[in-house]
């Protein structure tokens, strides 16, 4: 499969690391081929627009634009009949220009998956496979945190600075991995219990949470705030718990899998831990190339799930603790 590489900011040299040979095309307004450390000495054709790019020399993008660009971009890309990856988080702010995307990739057959490559870390994968397997029994409570300290990099972004800041940054990725887990989160009610702006203009600190009958309580917490950056997710169940304690990327992530002891006792537990490094985007792009394989297959009814989530906790946030400025 050949790919053009659409943005090279910041997940535009991950994303061509993983791609290796298969990258035939970098479209970029700005980048600089001689300065970039992933370019000097690159053959790949470099080009300041998509449309200098000869669509016949490529059967799919992997997007990594800011947000603003990416539907223009989309419609042009799948409705031409080329594959997608694209950044998260796929957001608007009218449905309708998403349901527009996904009319496009079901009418020529084009494959369009937005890009949560947590779904890749591989104790996310067991936690997937562990509920779904029923060995937790009932779960009663859900807590996720994900932070990292790079607020003051946000505060010197003119355009990552701006509108609900963590909360569709990092709480994108918390909100597909409880829907990931727990597929009957898309029909959960979810509230802004906590919104701050300590450093920056937009929020830097977002708590989420829901707490409806018949599921489990949920706490979502997204930090630019954490110096060191971490994750943790603590599940709570009739029949055990199991917790995860950082991601790949930040070191040895752990993954502990607690069985309860009746009526009470300390509960034997089975403890794997990932080694430092991080497989999510290999894995990821594997998985695209062979959905682009079997061809016709859009997530697109996720993003919209996603982008009304995400609208109305900004709303939320915005009436409670001011809008921005």
């Amino acid at each position: 499969m050949r790919v053009a590489i659409v943005g090279f900011g910041v997940q535009g040299p991950k994303r061509m690391k993983a791609a290796g040979d298969d990258c035939v095309a970098i479209v970029d307004p700005v980048v600089d081929r001689e300065a970039h450390p992933d370019l000097a000495g690159s053959d790949v054709p470099l080009y300041r627009d998509l449309a200098e790019v000869p669509f016949h020399d490529f059967d799919a993008a992997l997007v990594c634009t800011p947000d603003e660009p990416k539907p223009k971009l989309l419609k042009t890309l799948l409705g031409a009949g080329k594959h997608v990856l694209v950044e998260k988080p796929l957001i608007a702010e009218d449905d309708w220009v998403l349901e527009e995307l996904s009319e496009a990739a079901r009418s020529t057959g084009a494959v369009c998956v937005t890009a949560y490559n947590h779904r890749f870390e591989p104790h996310f994968r067991r936690m997937h496979d562990l509920i779904r397997s029923g060995a937790l029994g009932r779960i009663y409570s859900l807590r996720l945190f994900y932070g990292n300290g790079t607020a003051r990099l946000v505060r010197d972004s003119a355009w990552r600075d701006g509108g609900a800041g963590v909360l569709p940054d990092l709480g994108s990725h918390l909100l597909d991995t409880l829907k990931f887990w727990l597929p009957e989160a898309g029909g959960w009610t979810f509230e802004t219990r906590v919104a701050r702006r300590h450093e920056n203009r937009s929020f830097d600190q977002v708590i989420v949470a829901s707490d409806g009958e018949d599921q489990p309580s949920v706490e979502l917490e997204m930090s630019l705030l954490s110096w060191r950056n971490h994750f943790t997710c603590d599940v709570f169940a009739e029949k055990g718990s199991a917790h995860i304690a950082s991601l790949c990327k930040w070191g040895e992530s752990t993954f502990t899998h607690r069985t309860r002891v009746l009526p009470a006792g300390r509960p034997p537990e089975e403890v794997v831990v990932e080694p430092q490094g991080d497989p999510t985007w290999e894995a990821e792009y594997a998985h695209f190339k062979r959905l682009c394989d079997v061809g016709s297959h859009t997530e697109i009814d996720n993003d919209l799930w996603l982008n009304r989530t995400l609208r109305d906790l900004a709303h939320q946030a915005y009436d409670r603790f001011g809008a921005p400025e």
